[in-house]
């Protein structure tokens, strides 16, 4: 007989948040699955065609039957309209509470993809209480740490407040997975949860990054220089302004209009990023290619040289490891990695990067010149050592079986 998995996550499908395929490889395995989320709006803060406040409620997308319950967009990314955003979903979702009681709905498990807010799953540990049901949270985004990295929190009984709820949140579910052996053991120290209730799974990427899409239209665009392509989401935990300092230094030492950034994403620091180059006068050496569907990535990490993560200075975010640090190594492409933490760590030990410490332009710069010099068969070389690791330990249905394991369903 198929178990029954009740997902909750305040994000998914059409929205491009790597719980949607978790969710589908579950179908994939077996599971039937069920998902409470929110109505989709990240990251422009406008709902998706389609979609409002009142409809659809319910609908079915590969198999998933998808619950939505209302939450305020994030339009314009201000500190008010996420506050509202933030609080938006933990509430609505709780108050479907009771429907859940009382429906003929079986769950053997209630799985939380923890991403921010850490309140995402709050109606979820509530059902998991009331109905006996064990709980699983997946923390990707530690808070209340991953919270002063986007936004500024200065009063102290907040942060009190807001850490002492995001540790209640923690201790109440039953089990929890980290993404980093470094975040399992500060979340074992808060929460004093013993060792068979805690693991630790690295973020998985789709299988679509395996491939080795080859986009001749994109090789001719961008043919003639140096290609450091960056991707994901825009923020200050991005410190978009690490990649601005490196851009001046090349151009200061006659690299302008030989290395280019291809920026593909956006999020709540992309303005203020396009308009540091242009007041900069760095247009020459970036091109923003704005949000795209995640099928398309694969492409531009093609015609790339080398691939780039930044992240912010901050001892909590070294805990974690951006997400799409596992897609970099599934493409086989060299990275430059401004990064600290868990995130160093992983790259160190696999050997296919040139990292260099958050926030230090000086240090990215002389990796780019150290990768732009090599050969393009010495680049290949640093980018394929990746592949073993990748498979051995970062593979999606390796990943997803590690997790089922765990969870034993």
């Amino acid at each position: 007989m198929k178990k029954n998995v009740l997902v909750i996550c305040q994000h998914y499908w059409p929205e491009n948040f790597r719980i949607t395929d978790f969710c589908q490889g579950l179908i994939e395995k077996g599971y039937n699955v069920d998902i409470l989320c929110g109505i989709p709006n990240y990251p422009k803060g406008e709902f998706y065609k389609g979609y409002s406040y009142w409809k659809p409620k319910q609908e079915r997308h590969n198999g998933v039957r998808i619950f939505r319950t209302i939450e305020i967009p994030r339009k314009g990314n201000t500190t008010l309209r996420i506050f509202l955003n933030y609080i938006s979903f933990p509430i609505s979702s709780t108050l479907l509470i009771p429907r859940f009681l009382l429906s003929n709905n079986k769950y053997d498990h209630i799985f939380i993809y923890q991403l921010s807010p850490v309140l995402m799953g709050i109606s979820g540990i509530i059902l998991g209480k009331l109905k006996n049901i064990k709980t699983t949270i997946y923390v990707l985004d530690l808070w209340p740490d991953n919270l002063y990295s986007v936004l500024t929190v200065r009063n102290k009984y907040l942060r009190i407040f807001l850490y002492k709820i995001s540790t209640w949140f923690y201790k109440n579910a039953d089990n929890i997975i980290a993404i980093s052996p470094e975040m399992e053991k500060v979340l074992r120290e808060r929460t004093g949860k013993k060792q068979e209730n805690m693991t630790t799974v690295y973020q998985y990427c789709e299988k679509l990054y395996e491939g080795k899409p080859r986009n001749n239209n994109l090789r001719k665009i961008f043919n003639k220089k140096f290609k450091v392509v960056f991707t994901g989401n825009i923020t200050p935990a991005q410190t978009p302004e690490t990649i601005i300092r490196t851009a001046i230094l090349l151009k200061q030492n006659g690299y302008e209009k030989k290395i280019l950034f291809i920026i593909v994403g956006g999020g709540m620091s992309i303005e203020n990023f396009i308009s540091d180059v242009k007041n900069k006068n760095l247009q020459e050496m970036f091109h923003f290619e704005g949000i795209k569907p995640v099928e398309e990535i694969p492409k531009y990490y093609d015609i790339a040289d080398a691939l780039l993560v930044t992240m912010a200075q901050n001892e909590l975010l070294n805990l974690t490891i951006p997400a799409k640090v596992t897609s970099y190594i599934a493409s086989g492409k060299p990275i430059l990695a401004s990064i600290g933490g868990a995130g160093a760590r992983l790259l160190e030990e696999i050997g296919n990067s040139l990292i260099s410490q958050p926030e230090d332009h000086n240090a990215l710069y002389q990796n780019i010149i150290k990768i732009f010099q090599m050969t393009q068969q010495e680049r290949r070389a640093v980018g394929e050592k990746s592949y073993a690791y990748y498979y051995k330990y970062l593979e999606r249905n390796k990943s997803i079986d590690r997790i089922l394991k765990f969870i034993q369903i």
